[in-house]
């Protein structure tokens, strides 16, 4: 009953999400490596934030591969901040 009923949502969410678009990512002045990084730092904030408004936690269009990097590096004090707390 459990397996017959998570597939069923698993196909429901993949109906859903197949009609969903994104807009045209051919921006001369879209966010590089500098703004992944600084959105990267501030991304928990603007998920709480996103709770109260229409912000959103990641920039798009942005110039891809270079944004996602400095996104996921900004991203790492928050992750390697619980890790040393937790081994003390």
């Amino acid at each position: 009953m459990f397996a017959r009923r998570t597939s069923l949502l698993m196909m429901l969410a993949v109906l859903l999400t197949a009609c969903a678009t994104q807009p045209y990512a051919g921006s001369h002045s879209a966010p590089g490596f500098f703004m992944g990084l600084i959105h990267g730092l501030f991304a928990p904030l603007s998920l709480i934030g996103g709770l109260l408004t229409d912000a959103r936690v990641y920039a798009f269009p942005n110039s891809g591969w270079w944004y996602d990097l400095g996104f996921m590096i900004g991203l790492l004090p928050w992750a390697g901040g619980g890790a040393a707390a937790s081994s003390s």
